[in-house]
């Protein structure tokens, strides 16, 4: 991972391993397996004990085992429509019977190896070809499964030991408020304890409906964030054919009017067309004070976005340029024309007109499009008209979908607009890391420009 204040790069620590405190597992078993009610019986501690937030990390560690026995851990983990993601580790307990994921490797033939405390959690994967994990209902935890296999053998031996742990979403106190005010649809997540809280609007990518898992999860940080649906869903429009900033305008106003948001201006969070969406939104709309961008392009893309008496047309593509793998899965990295060339500069996002600091989040394996390369000329663009660097932070192995922390990576699934599955790009560990220090650098960047004093709102021309 590498941050760039501007459009050059330079190195960044790996700080993410410093700010995760592992949890000492807890001592008491947690749902042991009735295979022996003995108190040598294997039983697994985890710690929190039953529950955690999705974003938080989980302590595994299993005792009673035999001296250096060798053992199998699987994790699984059914989705809101039932499908399957499992995980497994082959692992050797040390000689007091002990295994600690924290001080333990995993051992070759797994989902993973080495030492990886969430190993079971990031490396997930669906049984499913080409599915994505997604969090519909925050209200309802996710509910992991973990099992204690004897030996390496496959299929595994025999069952020593079982837990349950719930991973929510809602923090307690959260308040989770349905919107519909005017044509605004959307939900809005208000922390516990008095306000205002500096506010952030959370839009979710090509795909439609509403997503509240991100917005849901800023909020337990004491942010008021409101993830806004754009088209497919309720009476919104059901295709995203053309879409007009007013409708993004109106929300905007919604939370600097709301009571419990503090003002003058507020942030906005977008991964992928909603990234775009964000940086359409600072460039044209006043009210904005920090923008921060998920794999993001600066070219309008898929749709004809309008404001008042202005139109941008949405950015040439190439089919010819899409790479068909012999499994059938598309590679569209290369799909898109370049916004710098011919008639494409219409697209480009007028980006210098935005009075707000910018932060890129880069997945440098992004295979849906040219993250890196849309970040970097943002950036000479804002340079070129005066305005501040943005920070533009940059991650060797990852992908397009940089998540909250501990959502397995989607290495592939179906893409709307292209009709087929695609690859998203991305190599399991790296993404995960990713993940885990992007979540921190976004928190960083909205409590340094929302927390502080914020930056200029006026209108733009």
């Amino acid at each position: 991972m590498w941050r760039v204040p501007g459009p050059l790069c330079r190195a960044s620590s790996r700080g993410w391993e410093r700010r995760l405190p592992w949890p000492s597992p807890a001592r008491t078993p947690v749902m042991a397996s009735p295979c022996s009610l003995s108190s040598a019986a294997p039983s697994i501690r985890l710690s929190p004990a039953t529950r955690s937030l999705f974003d938080e990390p989980l302590a595994i560690a299993v005792q009673g085992l035999g001296p250096r026995q060798p053992v199998t851990l699987r994790a699984c983990l059914r989705d809101e429509t039932g499908e399957l993601f499992q995980a497994c580790a082959r692992y050797q307990a040390g000689h007091d019977g002990e295994l600690d994921l924290a001080r333990c490797p995993a051992l070759p033939g797994g989902s993973f190896c080495g030492l990886e405390p969430m190993g079971l959690l990031w490396a997930l994967q669906p049984q499913k070809p080409f599915w994505r994990m997604v969090k519909r209902d925050v209200q309802i935890p996710f509910v992991l499964e973990l099992e204690v296999f004897d030996g390496h053998g496959d299929p595994p031996g025999r069952l020593l030991a079982q837990a349950q742990h719930e991973r929510g979403f809602l923090r307690d106190g959260v308040h989770r408020v349905p919107v519909r005010d005017g044509r605004i649809r959307a939900m809005l997540f208000l922390p516990p304890g008095n306000g205002p809280f500096p506010g952030i609007i959370d839009l979710c990518g090509v795909g439609g409906g509403l997503l509240e898992y991100r917005a849901c999860l800023l909020a337990n940080y004491g942010f008021a964030v409101l993830s806004l649906a754009y088209y497919g869903y309720e009476d919104l429009p059901k295709q995203m054919k053309e879409l007009h900033l007013e409708y993004f305008e109106e929300a905007i106003n919604y939370m600097l009017q709301h009571t419990q948001v503090k003002g003058p201006g507020i942030g906005l969070l977008g991964i992928s067309k909603g990234g775009e969406l964000c940086i359409s939104m600072a460039s044209f709309l006043k009210g904005i004070t920090a923008t921060a961008v998920i794999n993001g392009s600066v070219a309008n893309v898929g749709a004809v976005l309008r404001y008042k008496d202005i139109t941008i047309p949405p950015l040439g593509l190439s089919p010819e340029r899409i790479k068909i793998s012999k499994s059938g899965i598309a590679d569209v990295v290369d799909a898109l024309n370049n916004p710098l060339e011919g008639p494409d500069h219409q697209s480009f996002i007028p980006l210098e007109k935005a009075e707000c600091r910018f932060l890129f989040i880069v997945g440098q394996d992004d295979h849906n499009w040219k993250s890196e390369f849309f970040a970097v000329e943002g950036s000479k663009r804002l340079q070129a008209h005066g305005k501040e660097k943005p920070e533009i932070v940059c991650y060797p192995g990852a992908g397009h979908y940089i998540e909250p922390p501990f959502f397995p990576m989607c290495a592939a699934s179906m893409h709307l607009l292209v009709g087929k599955p695609v690859i998203w790009g991305g190599e399991p560990k790296a993404h995960c890391e990713a993940q885990i220090d992007a979540w921190q650098q976004i928190q960083g960047f909205f409590c340094k420009h929302l927390k502080g004093k914020p930056s200029g709102t006026s209108s733009k021309p």
